[in-house]
């Protein structure tokens, strides 16, 4: 079988990621989000002959793509949300490593009709599955005022997330924003001067979080890859914000923790059985790959391993 047949680039942590899961021949894994198909393609080499990944994504084109590299029946390609890994899965549990890359793709960044990037004008979507659900023109146009701050505060972390939310709406109120320019423009406007970081990034990123139920989606994610892990096995997570990261850190910590009892309490009583290890330092991209890839620069990785 042929790996690497048409990598559009190579996924944050490549390398890394793959380690990290301990790949052996005739292993069973995971790859929460197909993408460009680079973490699944080197997953199903390490674990050749016989390795089988099955690999989720929402965007109907990266598994359109998936099946063109004509992978072979080790793949097994699901279009849906890797919080379904579990239900998904059922014919290969248990898995011996689960990678989830919560990044999205340089496919999904660099076109301009999905609406992710502010470089590239084109209609406000941003939804990961475009065959259903609200895109964030949806959002911009109909929430009211207080809730579209408090949605830029939430998922953006926005100090002036009460002045963009009040532009939108008086913008709103003249004609619909439809376009990722437009949008851009607004909060420019309400937020002041350009630094080194567009003015508009936190509140496209709180609007794709709330479009794609991301936080949500992770916090089951990571619950059913535990389920779904043998002993021994790895969970390697790749978060690209603070948001993100600390979900994962939080839940490494209580799935490893040896006791929940209230700090006060004398005597533990609380017979808890941790299911996870953590495994060594969580992991940065080199300064080498930032420079290749400026985007890869917020990635961190955790890691922890599935305990009997």
């Amino acid at each position: 079988m042929t790996y690497f047949a048409a990598l559009h680039h190579q996924p944050v942590l490549w390398d890394e990621a793959v380690d990290a899961l301990q790949p052996k021949p005739g292993g069973r894994y995971a790859d929460g989000t197909f993408g460009g198909g680079g973490h699944t393609q080197l997953l199903l080499a390490r674990s050749a002959p016989a390795g089988r990944v099955i690999a989720f994504d929402l965007d109907l084109a990266a598994i359109e793509r998936g099946e063109a590299l004509r992978l072979g029946d080790q793949l097994v390609l699901v279009h849906g949300s890797f919080a379904t890994l579990h239900e998904a899965a059922a014919g290969m549990l248990p898995l011996d490593g689960v990678l989830l890359d919560l990044g999205f793709s340089s496919y999904q960044i660099d076109d301009p009709e999905r609406g992710f990037s502010l470089r590239l004008d084109g209609p406000l979507d941003m939804r990961f599955d475009t065959t259903g659900g609200p895109s964030a023109a949806d959002l911009v146009n109909e929430l009211d005022e207080q809730s579209l701050a408090d949605l830029i505060w939430r998922y953006g972390e926005d100090r002036n997330s009460r002045r963009i939310a009040a532009a939108v709406v008086r913008t709103r109120g003249q004609q619909p924003i439809e376009t990722t320019a437009q949008l851009a423009a607004i909060v420019e406007r309400a937020a002041g001067p350009r630094g080194r970081i567009h003015p508009a990034t936190r509140t496209f990123q709180a609007l794709r979080i709330a479009v794609n139920d991301e936080l949500e989606t992770l916090s089951n994610a990571l619950v059913a890859a535990v389920a779904s892990l043998a002993p021994g096995g790895r969970l390697a997570v790749i978060s690209f914000h603070s948001l993100e990261d600390r979900i994962v850190k939080q839940f490494i910590a209580r799935e490893s923790a040896t006791c929940i009892c209230p700090p006060e309490q004398p005597v533990c009583t609380c017979q808890t059985v941790p299911r996870l290890k953590p495994v060594g330092k969580p992991v940065k991209p080199s300064d080498e790959e930032i420079e290749r890839n400026p985007r890869s620069r917020s990635a961190i990785m955790r890691v922890a391993e599935r305990l009997p």
